[in-house]
């Protein structure tokens, strides 16, 4: 009799923890279908407005007399404002809540984003580029910290990849868009074709920016459309997630600020997504003007072969981030992700310029650098000391970014000495090699296991 009721003791702690996880389950499929399509598609927007400036490039250049250093310059310069009001934005970001944040960010980022239709010179290009930069500061590391009030670690990886899935499905939309719009919108109303699409793809931001406001909540307790056993729900995942070690006692910005900076780990991931930026922006940046140094002209034509890595890219990080959660590992994943992104990357200036073994390598290597680089932001949010996540995150972020100003204006200016992109893609694979070997070499397994504290 005590067996039997021991055993239906067992049978119904089991039945309520799997009618427990059943429950938290459906909480967090809500959850998701609120969130992430807004952030989805505001992400979108965003490297939409990263890719648009390198399709512009097929027009601009000739049409204002832009050097590839000038452009290079332009494209990476976007960053330094970026980096330099990015932590300051997550520390806004975490008094005024992400409602406002996002209102503000995508609001003025849209408008900017628009106006670069109206420059004329270098030095307006390189205004604007900078004023951007100010503008979009804090939407990606506010919307990673986001993520943190809502999600445990052990969801988080899943949710971040649904989240940066954008960055490939705005390299697939916005090649062939950019392109048609350049093509067929040339002298409309007296307009160059990159004037319009800077128009046409900026303005959007501003009316999402304002369905953000309206529709998102700051944090789960202050979300009308969750109920109070829902809402139970996610502070109980919450509460199981959260480090003991960490006090709850208020610690200032600047605290927080030194901690952060005194925090090896911070340096390291800092490292490490300087390495994929590189990566990235390489791609963002240069790949329509690979494309026509491969004998394609046509601006639509090269809008269309651009999306082809990016399909292979979404392949990726739908793949590599999948896989990651699976096995509850990232070490491997983003590591060895972007040393076999480097080695495919290194091949490709001996493809003797031929547009389809280009286009395959290039979709190799777009699979493991996007699968690698979204993989990653997964580990920041687990590894850091939560106490100061927003400004290490932030940190993190702003540091890594400078990737984006490297790649493009050290390819540009090897372009403009050279005549050739090779040695600069010689540069951005060892990096690539770099980074991956910091991952493996010197992050610990079980800090950056799904769930597991560091």
């Amino acid at each position: 009799m005590t067996n039997i009721q021991t055993v239906s003791g067992n049978d119904a702690d089991t039945s309520s923890t799997a009618s427990g996880s059943i429950a938290e389950n459906a909480v967090y499929r809500k959850i998701t279908l609120r969130l992430v399509p807004l952030l989805f598609l505001a992400y979108l927007l965003a490297f939409l407005d990263r890719i648009n400036v390198g399709y512009a490039k097929l027009q601009m250049s000739a049409d204002l007399g832009f050097s590839e250093a000038v452009y290079g310059l332009g494209a990476g310069i976007f960053f330094i404002s970026y980096l330099l009001f990015e932590v300051p934005s997550n520390l806004w970001l975490e008094r005024i809540g992400v409602r406002i944040t996002l209102l503000r960010i995508m609001v003025l980022w849209g408008l900017v984003s628009a106006s670069t239709m109206l420059v004329q010179t270098p030095e307006q290009f390189y205004f604007v580029r900078l004023l951007l930069g100010i503008c979009e500061a804090g939407f990606f590391p506010g919307i990673i910290l986001y993520l943190t009030y809502w999600f445990p670690s052990s969801r988080r990886g899943k949710v971040t990849g649904q989240f940066m899935f954008a960055i490939p499905v705005a390299g697939i939309i916005g090649g062939p868009l950019s392109g048609w719009i350049m093509s067929s919108m040339d002298g409309v109303s007296g307009l160059h074709g990159w004037q319009w699409m800077f128009l046409i793809e900026g303005l959007p931001t501003v009316l999402l920016g304002c369905l953000c406001y309206v529709l998102l909540a700051n944090r789960p307790s202050e979300a009308k459309w969750l109920s109070a056993s829902e809402k139970q729900v996610v502070i109980t995942a919450m509460e199981r997630d959260a480090d003991p070690s960490v006090s709850n006692g208020h610690v200032g910005a600047l605290s927080k600020m030194r901690l952060a900076l005194s925090d090896y780990r911070v340096w390291l991931l800092a490292f490490i997504y300087f390495t994929t930026a590189c990566a990235n922006y390489t791609f963002t940046f240069w790949l329509p003007t690979i494309i026509k140094g491969l004998g394609v002209t046509s601006v639509s034509h090269i809008g269309m072969y651009s999306a082809i890595p990016y399909v292979f890219a979404a392949l990726g990080v739908l793949f590599v981030s999948a896989s990651s959660d699976k096995r509850k590992e990232r070490r491997w994943h983003v590591g060895g992700s972007l040393i076999l992104g480097a080695i495919g990357l290194a091949t490709t200036p001996f493809l003797n310029n031929s547009l389809m073994a280009t286009l395959l390598v290039l979709s190799f290597v777009g699979f493991f650098q996007f699968g690698a680089g979204i993989a990653y932001w997964a580990i920041p949010s687990t590894y850091l000391n939560k106490a100061t996540a927003a400004v290490g995150i932030g940190l993190v972020s702003s540091i890594g970014v400078i990737g984006g100003f490297v790649s493009p204006a050290l390819l540009g200016f090897i372009k403009d000495l050279t005549g050739s992109l090779d040695n600069g893609i010689f540069t951005i694979a060892l990096l690539m090699l770099a980074g991956g070997l910091a991952i493996l070499v010197a992050l610990p397994a079980r800090a950056v296991r799904v769930g597991t504290e560091p």
